[in-house]
């Protein structure tokens, strides 16, 4: 039954919560990632200290980019992420520049998930054997319907599938720790690893840094749903901070696991630890444990990177930035053609194969993303010093320098070490100069719109 409560056109519904904001944080954050980023993590760093080292350092950087971002939604609490704060602090093509980009990269990670979710689902649903791409796309219009019918049931649906996510992998790793198989003394005691030393080993923890920060990505989940907390000046600072220790606890739990399962030698460069632990774990039956642990991880994936899709076109059309049927809500309080509009774009990219270009070609710009934000908050201390800020970054200006150099130095590398795809985003951002200016000159005559160019 459709959510009784109506939202006026344009307007949000103030019915979420802090359960939600940690549940989509924990949706949005762990995924594919922890299952298979760990042997590349060992094969740059074949030392357990400095290996489980990285993963607090990857929360770290997390936290300081928490904390820089919280000031920002204080101030301005709006739905869409990323984009109404840069809009709001830099300028109407900046913004655009950051919606852009996490929108299409948003849809891009939804076609990407649903794609493995159904490789996954096929060896347990024999019927389902083959048709990967049909799977996906059911999965996608399943919860665009769900989604559809209004936000209170997407909430209930991200708080079930988050917590399912949670306890499977708190699960795996306790009992990977504790309750070890006999089949995990196979491995031998391994011999002594190399370590690189001088510039090298500086090198190789810039690497392993780099996997583990892209492991880490989703902190921002709860920042797309702001208007529609009761107290975002409150709620969004202590959940996103909440969400990123309680994530951090999970990793640190599982690379134990895998750690106590596999020697650090034998998991690095291998694709997928997790299903080596899972074989160690439970024999012939790892399969099938390591398939269910993560058909629940990927539906919960799938449902919060369609909620938080579907904000970021109804935040820019709000702002005259993109069509303007866009920012139509519904009755149950879902911005319903931005949901679809999204939906679509995720099929597309499932249909014709192309969402493993569109994630790695935008990689690069999630991280630009946040030094473009991190870098809005020196702009509005400068120009807005005596603006009310309910929440403020402490150690101000060491906390938010830290996150924007560690975004700088993240991008370096990873310019250096996937140049193509580096030089394909910012020519993406190039192609969004014509559309901005487009939709900018379409929607100039508009009262909001003439606010934004004040």
């Amino acid at each position: 039954m459709t959510d009784k409560a109506s939202a006026p056109p344009g307007k949000l519904l103030q019915v979420l919560g802090v359960a939600f904001c940690l549940a989509v944080l924990v949706g949005n954050t762990i995924g594919m990632g922890i299952l298979r980023t760990p042997g590349e993590i060992a094969a740059q760093l074949p030392s357990a200290p400095l290996f489980m080292g990285v993963w607090v350092a990857g929360a770290v950087y997390a936290l300081l980019g928490t904390l820089t971002v919280s000031e920002l939604v204080a101030m301005r609490p709006r739905s869409g992420g990323l984009y109404p704060l840069v809009q709001h602090g830099l300028g109407s093509y900046p913004g655009f520049v950051v919606g852009w980009s996490d929108w299409l990269s948003t849809c891009g990670s939804i076609a990407a998930v649903a794609i493995v979710l159904g490789e996954y689902v096929g060896p347990l649903v024999p019927f389902l054997a083959g048709h990967e791409k049909l799977t996906a796309c059911a999965v996608v219009l399943a919860f665009g319907l769900l989604q559809w019918r209004g936000i209170r049931i997407g909430d209930l649906a991200q708080q079930t599938t988050s917590l399912l996510k949670a306890l499977a992998l708190i699960a795996l790793a306790l009992v990977a720790l504790f309750f070890p198989s006999p089949m995990t003394s196979v491995a031998a005691v391994p011999a002594a690893a190399d370590l690189p030393v001088g510039i090298a080993l500086i090198g190789a923890v810039i690497v392993a840094m780099q996997s583990a920060i892209y492991t880490y990505d989703g902190w921002t989940g709860p920042v797309y749903f702001s208007e529609e907390l009761p107290d975002p000046a409150r709620d969004i600072p202590r959940t996103m901070i909440a969400g990123v220790l309680l994530v951090m606890v999970i990793y640190l739990l599982l690379n134990a696991a895998f750690l106590s399962v596999i020697p650090i030698r034998e998991m690095a460069g291998d694709p997928f630890v997790a299903a080596s632990a899972a074989s160690r774990l439970f024999g012939p039956r790892g399969d099938t444990v390591l398939r269910v642990v993560m058909i629940l991880s990927l539906v919960a994936s799938v449902n919060a990177l369609v909620l938080m899709a579907s904000r970021v076109p109804y935040a820019m059309s709000r702002d005259g930035l993109l069509a303007a049927g866009l920012q139509r809500v519904n009755a149950g309080g879902t911005p319903v053609p931005a949901l679809w509009t999204s939906i679509g774009i995720a099929l597309g990219l499932i249909a014709t194969n192309t969402f493993n270009t569109m994630v790695a070609l935008l990689a690069f710009m999630f991280v630009a993303d946040y030094a473009i934000t991190f870098t809005t908050l020196f702009v509005m201390r400068q120009r807005h010093p005596d603006s009310p800020r309910p929440f403020r970054v402490p150690l101000y200006p060491l906390v938010p320098a830290l996150a924007l150099l560690g975004s700088l130095a993240f991008l370096a590398a990873a310019f250096v070490n996937d140049t193509a795809n580096s030089l394909l985003a910012l020519a993406l951002v190039g192609i969004s100069w014509p559309v901005h200016r487009l939709f900018r000159r379409n929607g100039a005559s508009s009262p909001r719109t003439k606010r934004l160019q004040r």
